[in-house]
């Protein structure tokens, strides 16, 4: 079975750095683009940076752009997410997600808050 498990949250501080790592499993995870969302509270799950099957493509929401850095190591079957210079509106939930035969798959999430 599809299984994504995300690990790398933390509270940091406004301008900290972070690395989100998103171990997949129960697929071919070099077939398939990955990406990454957020969600904070009230607010609805949004995009925040996509990646191709090699890395060769890679895009990012507006907010995170020259921020945030999205990568995968296929030999790991891990995807991650690079934030630097985070903001306080950067505190969210965040998930990897795969689709698979336009089935969408989501991990568990990781708590990210960045307050001083």
């Amino acid at each position: 079975q599809v299984q994504l498990v995300e690990s790398g949250g933390a509270l940091v501080q406004p301008g900290g750095s972070l690395r989100l790592s998103c171990a997949a499993s129960g697929f071919t995870f070099s077939y398939y683009a990955m990406s990454w969302y957020r969600q904070a509270p009230g607010m609805e799950r949004e995009l925040v940076a996509a990646i191709s099957i090699a890395g060769g493509m890679t895009s990012y929401a507006d907010s995170v752009k020259g921020r945030f850095t999205i990568s995968r190591d296929n030999a790991k079957n891990t995807v991650y997410l690079q934030m630097n210079s985070l903001k306080p509106e950067d505190t969210a939930v965040y998930y990897c997600k795969v689709v698979i035969a336009t089935e969408g798959y989501w991990g568990q999430g990781t708590q990210v808050t960045v307050s001083s």
